[in-house]
């Protein structure tokens, strides 16, 4: 390992840590995650038209749900409402790059190509701009193939292409809403919505969604940090949100 690359792996390590450490004193922690709000408590719905559809999920710690105990939304459609899901989540990776836990190496490594899922999903990460990735550029409409995947625009690129060709299915890309919000995630958002005219894909817009903050806002406990959401706010505010929003993708 180089020693820039050391050097981003140890500051990772002692954020994660700082994180980890703030957790076990925080009160909102705890109360966010109460034992009421597990996915063991929530009552299936045999009525749900999500049920039975395989949907697949990559994304990094909000994916993961790394401030709600490793239970994200995800989690919740599958007890809720029957989905059939493949998750693959890391906290703090990236999509720009071909590191071996990265979105892209995970993305060729972790969904069977027999599946035949329904629906694609990928979370728009927040870690990009803060691990310095560089931007990239939109390719020209006529090219489909060999992007710059160490860029994140490239990568966004490649996971539409591959999902396109090697999955054959519909794909999604979900944003992260930010209780303060940050200029260069704001920016990525936006560049987003010009990959979609391209490649088609939809967007489920939480960033930009301002019923679900001011619903946040009502509820103290649902977020841990800025971008963080507890197990209340995935289950209270982000799981009607992500029912309504798929099954409407899925029905067209």
């Amino acid at each position: 390992m180089s020693k820039n690359k050391q050097e981003l792996s140890n500051s990772q390590r002692r954020e994660g840590l700082k994180q980890i450490m703030s957790m076990l004193n925080s009160p909102r922690y705890e109360e966010g995650n109460a034992e009421c709000f597990s996915p063991d408590y929530v009552s299936f719905d045999a009525t749900s038209p999500l049920a039975g559809k395989k949907i697949a999920f990559l994304g990094s710690s909000i994916t993961a749900g790394f401030a709600a105990k490793d239970v994200s939304f995800v989690d919740y459609l599958a007890a809720k409402d029957g989905v059939a899901i493949t998750k693959s989540a890391i906290s703090g990776t990236t999509l720009a790059g071909l590191t071996e836990d990265g979105y892209l190496e995970r993305l060729y490594h972790d969904f069977d190509q027999k599946q035949n899922y329904d629906l694609f999903v990928c979370q728009l990460s927040t870690n990009d701009y803060k691990n310095d990735k560089e931007l990239g550029k939109i390719t020209p409409a006529s090219q489909k193939e060999n992007f710059d995947c160490e860029t994140t625009l490239g990568a966004i690129e490649e996971v539409a292409r591959y999902i396109t060709t090697e999955l054959d299915c519909p794909l999604v890309f979900y944003t992260c809403p930010q209780i303060e919000p940050v200029e260069q995630y704001q920016e990525l958002v936006d560049l987003l919505k010009k990959i979609q005219e391209k490649w088609h894909f939809k967007v489920i817009d939480l960033f930009n969604n301002q019923a679900l903050m001011a619903a946040t806002s009502a509820h103290p406990n649902a977020m841990f940090d800025n971008i963080h959401p507890t197990r209340e706010g995935y289950l209270k505010l982000w799981l009607p949100v992500f029912e309504q929003e798929l099954t409407q993708i899925l029905n067209k």
